[in-house]
């Protein structure tokens, strides 16, 4: 009597899965309108996390700590003390007066 000792092998390669290839979307957070610009009420100036900047005259504050025009105007970026700045609309350009030496 023959035996045989027939072994069959995998013919298609195990895949494993991979614990890898995940990412989030960018949060697209930052600064939307530069001082001395033009912006109309309810454009956003800065989408942040926490207050880096803080809401000042006609300025809004978000749920989502996004700062907002509350009327048209001009976006002013100002220093609230040493270590806070905030955002301030104002209706017209503000213009720091230069002395001119003579």
């Amino acid at each position: 009597m023959l035996k045989m000792n027939l072994q069959l092998f995998a013919h298609k390669k195990g895949v494993g899965s991979s614990r890898n290839g995940r990412d989030s979307n960018a949060q697209r957070l930052g600064v939307k309108r530069g001082d001395g610009q033009f912006v109309n009420a309810g454009t956003i100036i800065v989408r942040q996390r926490g207050t880096k900047f803080h809401p000042a005259k006609n300025c809004g504050l978000g749920k989502d700590d996004t700062l907002y025009a509350l009327i048209s105007g001009y976006v002013k970026f100002e220093h609230k003390d040493r270590m806070r700045k905030q955002v301030s609309i104002y209706p017209e350009r503000t213009t720091i007066p230069v002395a001119v030496a003579q």
